[in-house]
């Protein structure tokens, strides 16, 4: 294997980058694999179930975050190690790499059993969410060529190689947004299965610039373009964003009356008239912020199992607590599943502004400037919240309230205005289009 041939295999596999790690001693099947001290390595590799391993000491609490690994072999071939996860320690915080050898056919025992410095450990992941790893001696072809290249790019405790058929993919984005920014005004439309249709709902200027981009309407939690979200800003002075309110993600609870009552028990017990009057109509909304009664629903959020002077989760088994007046969680939201949902979508981010015609049957117009966010961690999000800069904005309500069947709309989103984004990624900058 020489650096040629696993790019290859590689690209070949719909890989985009390779992150490659120098291996120290520690660094085996016994001690684990240490993959960085923050959670920003889920930004790299997809997991598809995070669970909590609860403790006694919460010293030794952790998260277990299990993912797709295989393994590239000499000859080629890929073999499955079905056993692989990540280890997040929050205490630290840190993430390692166990399960690795276990149950695969042809695992690189070798290397990976061995304390053995200088070993190089070549990661990527293809377009459908499979982890490839591949490890090489210090000795290697493979080790002397990765040891002449100069590589500027790094992410956390990793090197980047951009593959040939990925490196321009910011530039592509760039490229795209710049021909949407030059159309002036756009039709309000959005791209489904069955083709473009009109769009009237309020979410118009985004499925309008999703529509641009080739992007169908979809309720994937994965990002948009060319590895990309996409997000509009609607505004109403383009040269004033930083007012504009984001929607970050809407996930559902997972706790809480909301969970093991259900959304009716909930909106029947919190819930409140409609404020315009629409008879049977229970509605419940309004900005919750962390430690704050919100004067409609009387309830407030807490961050349960997060120290906001640290910054660092405290507990493996904390959430995002909606609490009434007696202590009663109304909804929640564990950690464990806002970690898999936050760190798919906020990777890598694009957000636009956009401005809107009613007048003239309505249209959207998009800036010539976009913010890029780079790099996130959740606990980044966390300690947002605890400021109060990040946000609980529900839309849920209950129409027909009165008879057997009531219709409700569930829509629980976490929102924040564009003045704060950059305190929810490592790297966040304003790029000009022209």
């Amino acid at each position: 294997m020489n650096l040629q041939n696993l790019q290859k295999l590689f690209i070949d596999n719909g890989c985009r980058k390779i992150y490659v790690k120098k291996l120290s001693p520690n660094d085996n099947s016994k001690n684990q694999v240490y993959l960085g001290g923050s959670f920003e390595v889920l930004n790299i590799f997809p997991v598809f179930d995070i669970k909590t391993e609860e403790a006694g000491d919460w010293n030794k609490e952790r998260f277990k975050a299990l993912i797709h690994f295989s393994w590239v072999g000499n000859d080629g071939n890929i073999y499955a190690a079905p056993n692989s996860q990540l280890i997040l320690y929050p205490k630290y915080p840190e993430v390692r790499f166990s399960g690795f050898l276990s149950k695969c056919q042809n695992p690189p025992s070798d290397l990976m059993t061995e304390r053995i410095a200088d070993r190089l450990l070549f990661l990527s992941v293809t377009n459908n969410g499979l982890a490839l790893g591949y490890v090489a001696a210090p000795e290697s072809t493979l080790a002397q060529e990765f040891d002449n290249l100069e590589i500027k790019e790094q992410q956390g405790v990793f090197k980047v190689i951009e593959l040939p058929e990925n490196i321009n993919t910011k530039e592509r984005l760039i490229a795209e947004l710049r021909r949407i920014h030059l159309l002036n005004w756009i039709d309000s439309k959005s791209l489904t299965k069955n083709g473009l249709v009109p769009c009237t709902t309020p979410q118009c200027g985004g499925y309008t610039l999703e529509a641009e981009l080739g992007i169908a309407r979809n309720g994937l939690a994965a990002p948009d373009f060319l590895g990309w979200e996409i997000k509009n800003l609607g505004v109403k002075n383009l040269k004033k964003t930083d007012s504009a309110v984001i929607t970050l993600f809407t996930p559902e609870p997972t706790h809480g009356i909301y969970k093991t009552e259900g959304a009716e028990t909930f909106l029947r017990t919190y819930g409140y008239a409609d404020k315009l009057g629409r008879e049977d109509r229970i509605n419940f909304g309004g900005i919750h912020k962390a430690q704050v009664i919100h004067h409609q629903t009387k309830l407030q959020i807490h961050l349960v199992g997060f120290d906001a002077v640290s910054g660092k989760i405290r507990n493996t088994d904390g959430r995002i607590a909606l609490l009434d007046s007696e202590g009663h969680e109304a909804a929640a939201w564990s950690f464990a599943s806002l970690l898999l949902h936050w760190n798919t979508k906020h990777n890598q981010a694009c957000y636009v502004p956009s401005i809107s015609d009613k007048v003239n049957g309505l249209r959207y117009k998009y800036d010539d400037e976009v913010i890029l966010g780079l790099g996130t961690d959740f606990q980044l999000f966390l300690q947002q919240m605890a400021l109060g800069n990040i946000y609980y904005d529900p839309a849920i309500k209950m129409e027909r309230a009165s008879t057997q069947k009531p219709e409700i709309k569930k829509r629980s989103q976490f929102r924040i205005t564009a003045r704060y984004l950059k305190n929810i990624y490592k790297d966040c900058q304003v790029v000009s289009l022209l």
